[in-house]
């Protein structure tokens, strides 16, 4: 508009700039009027559910899909589209109703936790509010460590987990269906002046289950490192609380208390935790050549989670104890 206001005829300027000469006038006009030049966003496309019918969609969703006919609670993009067009009568393709849960809901995908079924909830509650500060009072009381000790099996089949790859060219992993293994125990501790979790374990020879006499063997090598009080935390397995094994070794030892977690409830074990961390995450699509490698991968990630404090402390707080490091 500039050249116009310096003497430009409006059909040269129509010419300069590739449009024509009606337009000039246009903008002119539009030019003598608050922001009648600045540029307006576009709406975009009218949203095909209402917000009252967004809030809908939401309670619905909170009842779990069983309410609503499936075998179980888990919410899938087709599932939740099948119920918007039962219930509003409005289609949408299950891509798009990622889309719609994550930007207009708030919701995000996350894998399912697995529970078992004889886990008995109120018992877990009750050993969380009661049982779990009585251990702490006691162990403080005893200036002991606290100790959550667990066992694992690594396969040298892989545990396969998601990764990125180019659409329609899905990645194949090499690997032995064999079932050859190795068995682990850990521990994670925490000393009487708390601090840092620490954790220590054991990689047992190929092929071997974890039984009565690895444990004993294991705290028996504990004992030298961490010697004073223990108050030891574990699941209900045959091979821990009620072995006879265990407890002819507890026997000789006065100091040491032994504690069980609730049935079923390997969440409660910071341990567990560890394992989850090196089995799903560092190990995960891991396919080596044979149990040897599988070992020597297995004992670095171990050692690292061993000087990685805040992981440990992480794998503490998961098990929402009420003890927060």
């Amino acid at each position: 508009m500039d050249l116009v206001d310096h003497g430009e005829s409006p059909s040269t300027v129509a010419r300069i700039l590739g449009v024509h000469e009606t337009s000039v006038h246009r903008w002119r006009r539009l030019a003598r009027q608050p922001q009648g030049l600045e540029a307006k966003p576009l709406a975009g496309p009218t949203p095909r559910l209402s917000d009252y019918q967004l809030h809908k969609l939401d309670y619905f969703l909170r009842q779990g899909a069983h309410k609503h006919g499936w075998p179980n609670q888990l919410w899938t993009a087709s599932r939740v589209a099948t119920l918007i067009r039962r219930r509003f009568g409005v289609t949408y393709h299950p891509e798009h109703v990622r889309k719609l849960l994550k930007q207009r809901l708030g919701w995000t995908s996350q894998k399912p936790q697995v529970r078992a079924r004889e886990q008995n909830d109120k018992e877990v509650e009750r050993w969380r509010a009661d049982e779990f500060p009585r251990i702490v009072r006691d162990a403080f009381r005893r200036q002991a460590h606290l100790i959550f000790l667990d066992e694992a099996g690594f396969l040298l089949t892989p545990t396969v987990r998601r990764t990125l790859a180019p659409r329609g060219q899905t990645p194949v992993l090499p690997a032995w269906q064999r079932h050859d293994r190795i068995s682990a125990i850990s521990c994670v501790t925490l000393g009487p002046t708390a601090g840092q979790p620490e954790l220590y374990f054991e990689l047992l020879p190929a092929d071997l289950n974890v039984g009565a006499t690895d444990i004993v063997a294991f705290l028996r090598q504990l004992r030298r490192e961490l010697p004073g009080p223990w108050t030891v935390v574990w699941d209900r397995h045959n091979i821990h609380s009620r072995s006879r094994l265990v407890q002819e070794w507890l026997a000789r030892e006065p100091e040491v208390v032994l504690e069980d977690l609730p049935s079923y409830a390997p969440a409660l074990n910071p341990d567990e935790m560890v394992w989850a961390w090196v089995k799903y995450g560092r190990l995960a699509n891991l396919t080596p050549a044979d149990v040897t490698e599988l070992r020597d991968h297995l004992r670095r990630e171990l050692e690292w989670a061993a000087f990685d404090g805040e992981l440990l402390a992480g794998c503490f707080n998961h098990a929402h104890l009420g003890v927060t490091l």
